[in-house]
């Protein structure tokens, strides 16, 4: 009994990130910020989808963790830092950045050679935003250190799920939901030291942000019309590193910080999309709502955004300029895989690598 009422507030804060995340959406791509040339960008199909999918997904999260009920102030500040600190930086790359670069050995390479590029510009704010949201967060030094690292590498590694379309809002589905009912089940002997009710609340309230805005998001996504973009992704992954930091004992954090940088490495030397194509449960779990390969586009209906496939952030295409939100999509599997993709791709996102709109 006492487990089921702590878990009404995460329900609540689920339904207000849901809520939250579609009303944005309708709102943005009826407005959209810039014009609609400005966020529409070419997938792996060579088809039209638009990046507003992405600022409402942050936008969202952060609503629903300003709202929450029974959280601290200083976690509340953490989980909007997290999700408005990197989506904003996500956000600049996906506008500003030509793709020219991938991975952080592109980036950090172009760097040595004395070339700023975009990306560099993100891998150092994003780190900037897990410190700050660590800070916030509180705790001894080595907790702040260790979250601040969980944060960012959260908040990067959910960025090279975003290939295809409802992956990287799959993977985030599937960790916030442990994360979100961990903290509330968890018996007080087992949390970590020091820690308070208040901190498993937190991390409850993190995951239920990126539970709602996801599950909200996700007919778009899979309907290819939207996709996450850097924006979206970096937010989301932002907000479940923070769930993390506050609802995990220290071990529980230190092997999770190992695994994301262990996915981090690989996907430089090692394509996801053809480890998944090539693992049966996965791929299965990845095409599940998606259309198959070998479909014709639908087409736009009357009043709706142009659509496309997937989660990108680089390139430019057509796009309505009134959108609406979009229709369910409809589940199905291809009788064939998708083609293969280089080892790396995984590193940014599929878009066809063209030049930004200013």
């Amino acid at each position: 009994m006492a487990n089921a009422r702590r878990a009404v507030a995460p329900a609540v804060t689920a339904v207000i990130a849901a809520a939250a995340a579609r009303a944005a959406y309708a709102a943005l791509t009826r407005r959209p910020p810039g014009g609609a040339a400005r966020w529409a960008r070419t997938n792996y199909r060579g088809e039209p989808v638009t990046l507003l999918e992405g600022p409402a997904a942050a936008l969202a999260g952060a609503a629903a963790a300003a709202a929450a009920a029974g959280v601290p102030a200083r976690s509340r500040a953490a989980l909007m830092a997290a999700a408005t600190g990197a989506a904003a930086f996500g956000g600049y790359d996906d506008i500003v950045g030509s793709g020219d670069r991938r991975g952080f050995r592109g980036h950090l390479g172009a760097l040595a050679h004395g070339e700023v590029t975009t990306g560099a510009v993100k891998i150092g704010g994003i780190g900037a935003t897990g410190a700050a949201a660590a800070a916030l967060s509180g705790g001894p030094a080595m907790d702040v250190v260790l979250n601040a690292a969980l944060i960012a590498g959260a908040a990067n590694l959910l960025n090279l799920f975003d290939l295809r379309p409802g992956r990287a809002l799959k993977v985030a589905l599937v960790a916030g939901i442990p994360l979100g009912i961990g903290p509330l089940v968890r018996p007080p002997g087992t949390r970590p030291a020091g820690s308070r009710r208040s901190a498993d609340s937190a991390g409850a309230t993190g995951a239920a942000a990126v539970i709602g805005a996801g599950a909200a998001l996700l007919p778009a996504d899979l309907g290819e019309q939207a996709m996450l973009g850097d924006a979206g992704a970096n937010a989301l992954g932002a907000l479940l590193g923070t769930a993390a930091a506050a609802g995990l004992p220290r071990r529980a954090r230190i092997v999770m910080l190992a695994g994301i940088t262990g996915l981090t490495a690989a996907s430089e030397v090692v394509s996801f999309t053809k480890v998944i194509q090539q693992t049966p449960p996965l791929h299965w779990l990845d095409m599940l709502g998606r259309r198959p390969a070998h479909a014709a586009h639908p087409g736009p209906g009357p009043g709706s955004a142009s659509r496309g496939s997937g989660s990108a952030d680089h390139g430019t295409g057509p796009a309505s300029r009134h959108a609406s939100v979009p229709r369910a999509a409809t589940f199905a599997v291809p009788a064939q895989p998708e083609p293969y993709v280089a080892a790396g791709e995984d590193s940014e996102s599929d878009a066809v690598a063209e030049p930004r709109l200013p």
